[in-house]
């Protein structure tokens, strides 16, 4: 018998689904549909979710390309017969590849006469201050979204600040996701004294408050976007884990594991080959509303100036300059919208994932 023949079926004509086997409604099911196209296939009809993924993958473009849309440097000049490209130069600089040349360095390309140049469609970088234009309203002079106190950008501000608040929500997710699907799969597969010690351990971790022990940790040590990445996934992988630990209790007993051990395949071997991919579907669905919660948790804690460095612009540290200038509503109201979008879609991402993977769902 071959590994690939002790996988489960769920098409097999004639033979009983296991208790809590994902079943495939044959029905539905179209010639040569896999269980994961049929999930697609679930997924699509719901409309809001769909909706949300698209808002979510428009998100991920803006933060992935931030400089290229929002910076005070151009795409392309010419200068003195040259063409220079500032902003893929900042870019590889910025993921490490590359390194500068001392004319780029001291030019001031909106103070130098260019030869032609193609300017970013935001020409200002979230971080320049524009004195004599400080709190300036939307849609009544050069900055489309109006400016905060200092005369930064708002609209520049809310493009880079996405690239931070998505990079927390997603690292944080992952950090928690490795950790809970590990020690899940560990404590469902073993079970005994391994299950008790991991179980009690999620229940330290479960007295652990996430907001409050961030903002304990940013009052003895410097402000650190990666310290904040961490702790929100360090202390955000209980649920995920229960969660695994419950499938896991789940497939470890069906013919197909019980096949493997046989066969003399190792434990972990069993549990990365043939249990995790039968137990993720439900921590896919929980993935999505963790990251909706560890961009809340950002917003949150930048909003209340103990998040990222002040230097460093974000949805919430946005937020926070209204409390400075109550009249100010375009501080408030468009990062404010950003976060509410956000969280919503993943939240509409989680319940589509939902309802597409519960087989009692589907018509």
């Amino acid at each position: 018998m071959t590994e690939q023949e002790i996988m489960p079926s769920t098409t097999n004509e004639g033979t009983a689904p296991q208790k809590g086997e994902h079943l495939v409604d044959e029905s539905n099911k179209r010639p040569g549909q896999t269980y994961w196209s049929l999930v697609k296939h679930q997924y699509k009809k719901n409309v809001l979710a769909v909706i949300a993924f698209y808002i979510v993958l428009v998100m991920a473009f803006v933060a992935i390309f931030a400089d290229f849309i929002a910076n005070d440097k151009p795409l392309v000049a010419s200068y003195k017969g040259t063409v220079y490209f500032p902003v893929i130069k900042d870019y590889l600089v910025d993921v490490g590849i590359g390194r500068w040349t001392p004319d780029l360095v001291l030019a001031d390309w909106r103070d130098v006469k260019l030869d032609w140049v193609l300017w970013t469609p935001i020409r200002y970088e979230s971080r320049n201050e524009d004195l004599e234009n400080t709190n300036a309203p939307p849609f009544t002079g050069a900055h489309i979204l109006g400016t905060d106190g200092i005369g930064r950008d708002v609209l520049a501000g809310m493009v880079h600040g996405a690239r931070i608040s998505l990079s927390i929500g997603f690292v944080a997710a992952g950090i928690a996701i490795i950790i809970g699907v590990l020690l899940g799969a560990a404590s469902g597969y073993y079970a005994g004294w391994v299950d008790i010690s991991i179980s009690r351990i999620i229940e330290i971790f479960l007295n652990f408050p996430t907001f409050f022990l961030i903002i304990t940790i940013v009052a003895f040590m410097q402000s650190n976007i990666f310290m904040v990445m961490a702790v929100i996934g360090i202390t955000g992988w209980t649920g995920i884990a229960r969660l695994t630990r419950g499938e896991v209790l789940r497939v470890r007993n069906m013919e197909y594991t019980t096949a493997a051990a046989a066969m003399g395949f190792s434990n972990w071997r069993i549990i990365i080959r043939h249990v995790l991919p039968n137990s993720m579907a439900p921590v896919l669905v929980s993935a999505a509303f963790l990251v909706a919660g560890a961009v809340l948790t950002e917003s949150a804690l930048s909003f209340l100036g103990f998040g990222v460095p002040a230097t460093i612009v974000t949805w919430g540290s946005v937020l926070n300059e209204a409390r400075g200038a109550t009249y100010a509503w375009w501080l408030a109201v468009f990062p404010g919208f950003a976060i509410f979008l956000t969280v919503l879609s993943y939240n509409l991402i989680g319940e589509g994932l939902r309802d597409a993977l519960d087989p009692r769902l589907r018509d």
